[in-house]
Order: C-alpha cells, then sequence, then structure tokens
C-alpha cells in the first residue's frame, strides 16, 4: 500500500498547497492500514482461519494530539484479549491511534513497527517478530558489501545506534520502545524461512564483539558559520532558529576561538540543507558572522558495539584504516560504543568496506 499511500499524500499536498491540515492528513494517510488489515482479515478467513480486523480505536491504541506524529500513551488490552479468548486472529491497524478527544491520530514514520512493539508490551508477549524484505540485520549493508554477514543476535543499544546512523531495517522509535520495555524483538524475512536477527538486552555473561556493524547515511549536508564571536550563548543563537523551523541537526563542532572568532559547524539532513541555510543568512546577519559555507556532498560513516566500552584504541584503528584509503574525515562524534565520521560522499562506500574488512566482521 506504500504506493497507494504515497499517492494520497500528494494529494492531500496538492489541496492544502501551504496550509497544513494536520488532523485531516492524519485521515488521508491512515486509510492504507484500513485497507491492508481489511484484505489481510480476508485471506486468513478463505484459509478457514478466524480473523478480525481492528482498527486504533477500536483496540484501543490512545495517543496524544501530536498529528503526524503522535506518541502512545496508552494500550487498552481488552478487545485485543476477547478476541485471543474467542479463538480469532486480531489483525491490528499499526501507525494509528486516537487521541483524548477521539481523533484519528499517526504515529509518524516507523508508526507500524512501533505499533508492532507497544502491542506486545501492552500483551506481555515473550517476542515480537518483525517481518519485513531483509532477513535479519547485517553487519553492513549488503548492497555495498558483499560479505557482509547477518547478525543472530544484537543488543537494544547497539541497534538503536545503527538505526539512528542509518541501517533502514527498523524505525529508531520503535527500537526505543522495545528497549524500555526490555520487549525482545525478532527481525525476520516475509518470504525466506530463518530465525532472524534477535534483538534483545546485553548479556554480561558473553564476549561481545568489538564492532557488531557498520552503519551508513549518504543523506548529510554540512553547514559552517565562520567567523561568529566567541561569547556565551553563540551556540543558541545560531541553532535556535534551526531548531524551531522543526530541522533536526546531527553531530556539532566549534573550533577553539582565536582573535574572539570561531567557526561552529553542524550537520542536517539533505533535504534540509536550503531550508537551515535560508535561516542562516539571516541569523549570520544579526551575529555579524563572516560567511555562511555548505557542503550536501557529504555521508556519515559509524561503528558501532557494546565491546568498544571494555576495549582502548578503537578510534585510532578506524582512522588508521581510512587514512590508509586517503579519505578525509571532516567531522567526529563519538558516543560510549560507536563512532561517527563525516566523509566525502564520494569515499563512502569504499569507507565502508575498508572499515569491514579491518573490524572483520565477515568473519566474526
Amino acid at each position: 500500500m506504500s504506493g497507494e499511500t504515497n499517492r494520497l499524500v500528494q494529494l492531500g499536498k496538492d489541496i492544502s498547497g501551504a496550509n497544513t491540515f494536520a488532523r485531516e492528513m492524519d485521515v488521508l494517510t491512515a486509510s492504507g492500514e484500513q485497507v491492508s488489515i481489511a484484505l489481510l482479515s480476508m485471506a486468513l478467513q478463505r484459509l478457514g482461519l478466524s480473523a478480525k480486523s481492528m482498527l486504533g480505536d477500536q483496540v484501543a491504541i490512545k495517543t496524544d494530539s501530536a498529528f503526524g506524529k503522535a506518541r502512545i500513551s496508552h494500550i487498552e488490552t481488552n478487545a485485543l484479549r476477547a478476541a485471543l479468548e474467542a479463538g480469532a486472529i486480531p489483525v491490528v491497524a499499526g501507525f494509528q491511534g486516537v487521541d483524548p478527544n477521539g481523533d484519528l491520530t499517526t504515529l509518524g514514520r516507523g508508526g507500524s513497527d512501533t505499533s508492532a512493539v507497544a502491542l506486545a508490551a501492552a500483551l506481555g508477549a515473550d517476542e515480537c517478530e518483525i517481518c519485513t524484505d531483509v532477513d535479519g540485520v547485517y553487519t553492513a549493508d549488503p548492497r555495498v558489501v558483499a560479505s557482509a554477514r547477518r547478525l543472530s543476535q544484537v543488543t537494544f543499544e547497539e541497534m538503536l545506534e545503527l538505526a539512528s546512523l542509518g541501517s533502514k531495517v527498523l524505525h529508531p522509535r520503535s527500537v526505543e520502545f522495545a528497549g524500555r520495555y526490555r520487549v525482545p524483538l525478532r527481525v525476520m524475512s516475509t518470504f525466506v524461512d530463518g530465525d532472524g536477527t534477535l534483538i534483545t538486552i546485553e548479556n554480561d555473561n558473553m564476549e561481545q564483539p568489538l564492532v557488531s556493524g557498520i552503519a551508513h547515511a549518504r543523506d548529510e549536508a554540512k553547514l559552517t558559520v565562520a567567523g561568529v564571536p566567541d561569547i556565551p550563548g553563540i551556540a543558541s543563537k545560531i541553532l535556535g532558529p534551526v531548531g524551531r523551523a522543526n530541522v533536526e541537526v546531527d553531530m556539532i563542532v566549534q573550533n577553539t576561538g582565536a582573535d574572539g572568532l570561531t567557526d561552529f559547524t553542524f550537520t542536517v539532513k539533505r533535504e534540509d540543507y536550503d531550508r537551515a541555510r535560508d535561516l542562516l543568512e539571516t541569523v549570520a546577519k544579526e551575529i555579524h558572522a563572516r560567511e555562511i559555507n555548505g557542503d550536501n556532498t557529504i555521508a556519515k560513516v559509524s561503528i558501532v558495539g557494546v565491546g568498544m566500552r571494555s576495549h582502548a584504541g578503537v578510534a585510532t584503528r578506524m582512522f588508521d584504516c581510512l587514512a590508509s584509503e586517503n579519505i578525509n574525515i571532516q567531522m567526529i562524534s563519538t558516543s560510549e560504543i560507536k563512532i561517527s565520521v563525516v566523509v566525502a560522499e564520494k569515499y563512502m562506500e569504499l569507507a565502508v568496506r575498508a572499515l569491514h574488512s579491518e573490524f572483520d566482521l565477515e568473519n566474526s
């Protein structure tokens, strides 16, 4: 139904123009899930199984009123349990819920996966299986690294980092929800038999691999506000208007000041590049910045692994590996279990393959 939903979204945009009819857009975009659950229920019934389609408000999946990106607050389980006790298969519409006013809401990107995890948590399920077009989580994108290996198990922390850093297997929001409520997730193929990848809590009794996987994102852009006053509050003055415009900022670097001036660099999604740059033009005049530079031909490459917590020298190995391939690092960001670097987009695939080999991920 994705193609049909995209068509409906475009119709909504054509009609609304510059207006934002968020409530009505939710009603429109939720229709795809309604069609899907009805057809699936019919298919199950034709096979002789008892099935019952259920919309978000029939379950009921309670949310706040943030149309287009609603958050689940509570799920009633009475209707679900009644259907199960009657021997029926509940086919629940994901991606949607109902707010305190009785209005239909949608959960935003990744909403169907999030709905599945939330239902599993509410019912106290032993495991939540996500059946998709891939047979699990890989050490890297198999389309980039032919020797990429499917992981049998990965921790919530690692999967959340991988999903946030570019892996398309699961949406970060669903992984975050699963980790919060400790609902084991299993990613499996809809079309091929197999155990898939289990996403669960970290097992202290097992030796964790140094690096579990490599993620990449090519839809990145970089903006630099050069020659800004090196004074308290300057970061807020630069990023405030960007944040209020709902532009998500990722990596941030502020250089050491010299002669009372500094350079401030950050990354955004490529689709937000032009809008963010326009906002900065106004900000630059207000704070008397020297100039604004930008680059929308960059990519982010990241290594992720809980084993980094107990091993030193991982960053050095990563940087040495990239240097040996003559790949220049433009920005660096780290956390306890990940290291991300920004490189020129043309070197992204080379960087992923080189790092995959450096950390021996095809054989780990």
